[in-house]
């Protein structure tokens, strides 16, 4: 029987609000800097690439070569991926606004069955002179929900990325959003780094942190992993459900088989939308 009292109104209310919330599919992204994207990779390397990204919903790709071989090798990723039990699409991004010698493309794969696109994407204008890579995004719509992802790649270390952060930090607090933003890439600068404090002000949190995700070239005593550089920004009405970056070395004797993939972990990033 049904409390008419307010006290228990308000209870089931709160019970209804919370099943509501956690009853809500979780949605997964996966951001990869795969190195040198493009003729490189063969037949089994993309079709472990597949493996390793295939639990995902969405999949941002950093490194797409701009030149011959670069869309080809997304093709065929998404074609693996098709054998592996659910339908996928893609987008690439138009080559980015700079040299010939750091030009690249980005990439966007996800599931199709929930996810739909309006629009195939865009670079960033806005950006494109004051970063050498500017961001691509696309506008995901998930069971009706808008999601924007931002993809992005920056300059080296030694090179004044620090620049690139600020600029996209302004960017985004010039151009606020009613829906949830992700950005999601190679920064090149760990998220502790005080560079991100401007864009954690706008309420962005980071789904991994203090985790490595670069390889070395040798196995050493401190192990294989170097530094914690990759990274997905989350706007603050997404919840997060976990965050990880996927190890697919695991040992040691691994490691230079390994680096023909990448020399770049994944970032696993599972969450929900409000």
């Amino acid at each position: 029987m049904f409390t008419k009292s307010p006290k228990g109104a308000i209870f089931l209310l709160l019970v209804f609000l919370h099943l509501s919330i956690y009853s809500q599919e979780p949605i997964s992204l996966i951001s990869w800097n795969i190195r040198d994207f493009g003729k490189t990779k063969n037949s089994e390397e993309l079709n472990r690439m597949a493996d390793i990204i295939r639990d995902a919903d969405i999949v941002a790709i950093q490194e797409v070569v701009a030149g011959y071989g670069g869309a080809q090798a997304v093709a065929k990723l998404a074609d693996n991926l098709n054998r592996k039990g659910a339908k996928w699409d893609y987008v690439i991004s138009d080559p980015t606004n700079s040299t010939k010698y750091v030009t690249e493309r980005y990439a966007f794969i996800w599931k199709t069955k929930n996810i739909k696109i309006r629009n195939r994407g865009a670079l960033i204008a806005d950006l494109d002179s004051l970063v050498d890579r500017e961001p691509f995004f696309l506008d995901f719509y998930i069971k009706g929900k808008k999601l924007t992802v931002m993809n992005f790649h920056s300059r080296p270390h030694n090179k004044n990325p620090e620049s690139e952060i600020l600029a996209i930090t302004e960017y985004l607090r010039r151009s606020p959003s009613q829906h949830p933003i992700i950005l999601a890439g190679d920064f090149n600068i760990d998220e502790k780094e005080a560079v991100f404090e401007g864009i954690k002000a706008l309420g962005y949190k980071t789904a991994i942190s203090n985790q490595k995700t670069t390889l070395k070239r040798l196995c050493n005593k401190n192990g294989y992993l170097n530094y914690a550089i990759d990274n997905i920004f989350y706007s603050n009405s997404i919840t997060k459900l976990s965050g990880v970056a996927i190890d697919f070395v695991r040992v040691c004797a691994a490691l230079e088989t390994a680096r023909t993939l990448s020399d770049h972990l994944p970032v696993f990033f599972k969450f929900s939308l409000p």
